[in-house]
């Protein structure tokens, strides 16, 4: 009985054992598609220590293929059941709309596009800011609520990018930058009355799509804040401009992706994206009528106050 059992094992492992040079390919391979989502989740989940050219990243790579490597040879018996195991677990993420193929693709991208080209902090907001000025009637003009300013913001998400795919998780997102792109290309700058600041609402800024800064600022946050973005007022010295919460420094990773290679490839072309941090380390995109994209230049870089429209 005994030996009956131990040729049923060598004839099961040398069944299942791939046979040389193929197991190494299979193994190399293995360890690169097992390497990527592995690194994704460490990459956003450690510390950047901001190395020159990224270099720790590099490291954190190099040093995971290594012991992949290790284990899997190992495993070399029994790999045709690692590979089985892997697209099982993908196939599940896939299915139940978890991590899946898609997002391992998705992640992967936005990474190493982010890796050779990162976004510019302007500044960090941490000191304690001043009063917004005209607070109650910029929020009573920003009529977020208003069906005519929901009608506008959902005619621009399909007007723009409604055929994007994937990125389910940052579809209210491209929807605002959809909103962004409709008011910018159709504003027109109109000072105020001389020695009065004119504040116009959403609605009337919605008639002819002109206005000053702070007329440009209420109508962006009033159509964003309509499908879901969170908007907030920068005021600087003779000036207020939009902004968008981005999130995290992942989210900001992606968004980045989306504007360079998706949604706004010319007009963001070698250019770099500008965002501020605030307090809590969440990322805010400038929308200032004077941007062709998401996160373009600020106007104006020393801040006095903001208004966050939750």
């Amino acid at each position: 009985m005994i030996k009956i059992k131990e040729i049923n094992f060598q004839g099961i492992k040398q069944r299942f054992q791939v046979k040389k040079p193929w197991d190494d390919v299979i193994i190399f391979v293995l360890n690169i598609l097992i390497a990527i989502p592995v690194f994704i989740i460490l990459h956003q989940n450690l510390i950047n220590p901001n190395w020159p050219l990224n270099i720790d990243r590099v490291v954190l790579f190099l040093v995971m293929i290594v012991i992949i490597q290790i284990i899997l040879r190992f495993l070399r018996t029994i790999i045709l059941f690692c590979i089985i195991l892997y697209l099982l677990v993908l196939v599940y993420g896939s299915t139940i709309g978890n991590y899946g193929f898609n997002s391992v693709f998705e992640d992967y991208n936005s990474i190493m596009y982010t890796m050779s080209d990162n976004p510019y902090p302007q500044d960090i907001i941490i000191a304690k800011l001043l009063p917004f000025p005209n607070k109650s009637k910029i929020i009573n003009a920003i009529e977020y609520q208003n069906p005519k300013i929901r009608n506008f913001a959902v005619m621009a998400t399909t007007k723009h990018f409604k055929d994007i795919k994937g990125y389910s998780d940052y579809r209210t997102i491209i929807q605002c930058f959809a909103v962004f792109k409709e008011i910018n290309s159709r504003w027109n700058y109109v000072s105020d009355p001389k020695a009065r600041d004119y504040i116009a609402t959403a609605t009337e800024s919605l008639l002819y799509f002109s206005g000053d800064c702070d007329d440009h600022s209420i109508l962006m946050a009033a159509a964003i804040k309509s499908i879901g973005g969170t908007p907030r007022l920068i005021h600087t010295t003779g000036h207020i401009y939009p902004e968008i919460l981005i999130g995290s420094l992942t989210d900001l990773e992606k968004v980045n992706f989306l504007i360079k290679n998706v949604l706004f490839v010319n007009e963001s072309n070698e250019k770099k994206l500008h965002y501020h941090v605030d307090e809590r380390g969440q990322i805010w995109m400038n929308l200032d009528y004077t941007a062709k994209y998401p996160g373009g230049p600020f106007m104006s870089e020393e801040i006095l106050g903001a208004l966050t429209l939750d």
